[in-house]
Order: structure tokens, then C-alpha cells, then sequence
């Protein structure tokens, strides 16, 4: 009998054994260090919540910019309460709120807003992802901020965009995947699509966000004048569509939901091991098919004329499918890759999160870093992408308490004595835990 979690006993061991030799440690502090990384000396103001615009602030921070971000007085972001939850916080939390600055401050008061409008013109790109008109009824928007700040990137994270018919609608990661197309592709043919089990739209919206901010204060450096970025999310998602587009308007070909494969190429799929592993197995390629058929001890199905070229095998995928599930169930999933190793056919087994947690590669690149939150709870988290060879990013703390910073960056950004800071955290207006 398969017994897929087996190995799951040897994990909470392996992971403190790598932990003490390869993972970095974390301090939960959010008290400011010395940074590092490209964009050590680029300030960003985030705004907004959920997951998008933070995302986008997380990457900056993990590049070395000082991220500040504003939260609402009382509740701060949702994500702080989102996802998984263990002793009253997110466990994601603490990793999408890493290396920034936590200041307090209620955006409907107007005493709010002129504190951020004091932050803005301290900072290189501002991050927002508030439903389009809001930051213009608050008097925030691109031409306010500018007219202090006229080197300012001001970037705008919106389901839809800040143009177009349905510009003001409410539009959230999963929406943005639907209108995208990505989800009509996905899932088995015939039936319902279906969703990643991440929140994939907002995550591109925020990754192209970070492009678009980037090149930005790129130009911004040479015109000497900022300018707004629009970031759409369905447009994220649609922009990752290939040519499906061209293959329906030109050839009417329309892409469906196929599974686990792609039509026309075989062998591509995940394979099934005798102790109930999934081996991803990509030998489409003539000269890797010819390597697999040699592993599988199969050279005669070079020859099949079913399988003789990338066409003939794309028409006869299910029988090949077929014979090759049928090699592979009968090892296991170590004993499989190295065979395929051995003959060069790229292939690896489907990860779980316990793969990732203990695998030597993972853990050799830094993509497991073992951090200390605010609570003192050690947790794993993930690295940072890219590797940078002479300016590495840096996890210098996790995600800080609600209004940590409040009073030492409004007290060197935006001017505020004691007791106008006082006043304020008497009024509700900005909140921290050096103002109660």
C-alpha cells in the first residue's frame, strides 16, 4: 500500500538540523539597520492592503529600499489576520510585511492625509492599491503628491486599470485571473475551472508592478520627472497568455482546458511512482525521447512510427503516456530520478511544502530562511528572488506591530514635535505603541 506521508515523521528533525547549518536567522526587530541591496537608498511609501500592493512593497524591501507603510489606526491591514492564523496573526504576515516600516495614521482624517502628503515628498515611489478615485477624493492622488514631489513614481494596482468603462469596479485577485483568461484554461477538459491554490493575480499584478516602478525611477533619473504607473491585474494575467490570442484570431484555434498536459506535447506529464510520488517527466524533445526510451530500456520506441517525431507523439499522447506511466510506477520516486538522471532527461518530483523545507537545493540557495517573529516564534519563510551577485537583498526583520514607526518617521519625514504628536495619537489620528 502507498504511504505518502511516510517520510513526514523525519521532517520537523531535518529542519532543525538545516535550520542550525544553512538558514539564515531573522531578527523580528523593525528597529532601523544598516541595508543592503540595489536599492539601498530608494524610499517607498506603501499604501493600501490585501495582498498586491504589499506584495510589490515586500519585493522593494527585500531589494534594499526603505519601505514605509501606512496602515489604518486600530485594525492596521487585514493581512495581519489573513490566511493561516496562530496566536492571533497571519502566518503570512510576517513575511509579506518583512523589512518595512509600520506607521499608523487614519487616511479619513485630513490631518492624516497631510502627513502622508509630508511622507511623499520624502519618497522615490509611492505604492497604492486603492479602487481608482479614492486617493483623488482624499486629495492624494498623482497630481497633489507631484506638486510637491515632481520626481515622484506614483504606482496604481487596480483590477481593471484607472481607464476604461469598468475602471471603478471592484476587482480583486481572483477576478483579475477570470477576465485574464488563465482560468479557462485551467482544470481538466470538460469540466469546471479551476484556481491555483495561490493568489497567482495579485501576485503578478504586484511583480509587474515592481517592473514598472523600477523603470520608472529609472527615467525619473535621467528626465528628472516621475510619472504615474498603471497596473491592471487582469492585465497581469492576460499579459502571461501567450499567443492565444493570434492562435484564435488567425488560425481559430481556441485554447481549452487540458489537465495535466499540453496538446501536441509528449511525453510531458506527471508520472506516478510506486510509492505514490509524482514525477514530472519532460522528454518532448527528440533527442531527450530517445534518451527516455534508452532508460525505460525501450530503443525500439524510437522507432515506433507512432512516436518517430515531436508531431507523431503529440497525436499518440495517450498511448505513450500510457507506456511510460507504466515504466515508472514500477520504482520509486529516488530510484526513478536517478535513472533519468543518469541518461540526462530532465525530470524531479512534484514538491510538497516538506520537499521544500528540507531539500538540499532549497536550502543551499537561501530559499528557507529561518526567522524570529514579533511573538518570538520561529518560522521558515522564503528567500529572495533574484540572487544578486555584489548588492544580495537582505530579510533584515519580519513584519513589524502595528505603528511601530509612527513617531520616529513622522519625527524625521514629516516634521512633527512631541506634542503635535501627542495631539494627534490623542485625536485617533495616528497610532503606535510609543503614543498611548
Amino acid at each position: 500500500m502507498c504511504k505518502p506521508d511516510a517520510y513526514l515523521g523525519v521532517v520537523s528533525e531535518a529542519i532543525a538540523y538545516n535550520h542550525g547549518r544553512l538558514m539564515s536567522t531573522v531578527s523580528p526587530s523593525g528597529a532601523p539597520a544598516e541595508r543592503s541591496g540595489p536599492l539601498h537608498g530608494v524610499r517607498v511609501l506603501e499604501l493600501g492592503s490585501f495582498i498586491a500592493g504589499p506584495f510589490a512593497g515586500q519585493l522593494l524591501a527585500d531589494y534594499g529600499a526603505e519601505v514605509i507603510k501606512v496602515e489604518p489606526v486600530g485594525a492596521g491591514d487585514p493581512m495581519r489576520r489573513w490566511g493561516i492564523v496562530h496566536g492571533g496573526e497571519g502566518l503570512w504576515w510576517p513575511s509579506i510585511a518583512r523589512n518595512k516600516r509600520s506607521v499608523s495614521i487614519d487616511l479619513r482624517d485630513e490631518r492624516g492625509r497631510e502627513l502622508v502628503r509630508a511622507l511623499a515628498s520624502h519618497c522615490d515611489i509611492v505604492i497604492e492599491n486603492f479602487r481608482p478615485g479614492r486617493l483623488s477624493d482624499w486629495g492624494l492622488d498623482y497630481a497633489e503628491l507631484s506638486a510637491r514631489n515632481p520626481r515622484i513614481v506614483m504606482v496604481h494596482v487596480s483590477g481593471y486599470g484607472q481607464t476604461g468603462p469598468r475602471a471603478s469596479a471592484a476587482g480583486f485577485g481572483s477576478i483579475g485571473e477570470a477576465v485574464g483568461g488563465i482560468r479557462h484554461t485551467t482544470g481538466e477538459r470538460g469540466r469546471r475551472s479551476v484556481r491555483t491554490g495561490i493568489s497567482l493575480g495579485d501576485s503578478l499584478a504586484a511583480m509587474f508592478s515592481v517592473i514598472g516602478a523600477l523603470a520608472a525611477l529609472a527615467e525619473a533619473r535621467v528626465s528628472g520627472a516621475g510619472q504615474e504607473v498603471d497596473v491592471a491585474i487582469y492585465e497581469s494575467v492576460a499579459a502571461l497568455m501567450e499567443s492565444s490570442m493570434a492562435d484564435f484570431a488567425v488560425a481559430g484555434v481556441r485554447r481549452e482546458r487540458t489537465g495535466a498536459v499540453l496538446p501536441g506535447v509528449a511525453p510531458s506529464n506527471a508520472y506516478p511512482t510506486a510509492d505514490c510520488a509524482e514525477v514530472i517527466i519532460a522528454a518532448n524533445a527528440d533527442s531527450v525521447f530517445a534518451r527516455l526510451c534508452n532508460a525505460m530500456g525501450r530503443d525500439d520506441l524510437v522507432k515506433d512510427p507512432r512516436f518517430t517525431t515531436h508531431e507523431a507523439r503529440g497525436e499518440h499522447m495517450a498511448e505513450l503516456d500510457e507506456l511510460v506511466g507504466a515504466w515508472t510506477s514500477t520504482t520509486t520516486a529516488e530510484s526513478l530520478l536517478e535513472v533519468l538522471d543518469a541518461h540526462g532527461v530532465p525530470a524531479d518530483r512534484i514538491f510538497t511544502v516538506e520537499d521544500m523545507l528540507t531539500d538540499p537545493q532549497y536550502l543551499a540557495r537561501e530559499m528557507v530562511l529561518d526567522a524570529v517573529d514579533q511573538a518570538g516564534r520561529s518560522l521558515p519563510i522564503t528567500g529572495i528572488v533574484p540572487k544578486f551577485s555584489r548588492t544580495p537583498g537582505e530579510v533584515r526583520w519580519l513584519g513589524p506591530a502595528l505603528g511601530e514607526d509612527t513617531a520616529d518617521v513622522l519625527t524625521s519625514l514629516a516634521g512633527c514635535g512631541a506634542s503635535e504628536l501627542a495631539a494627534l495619537a490623542e485625536a485617533s489620528v495616528i497610532g503606535g505603541p510609543d503614543l498611548a
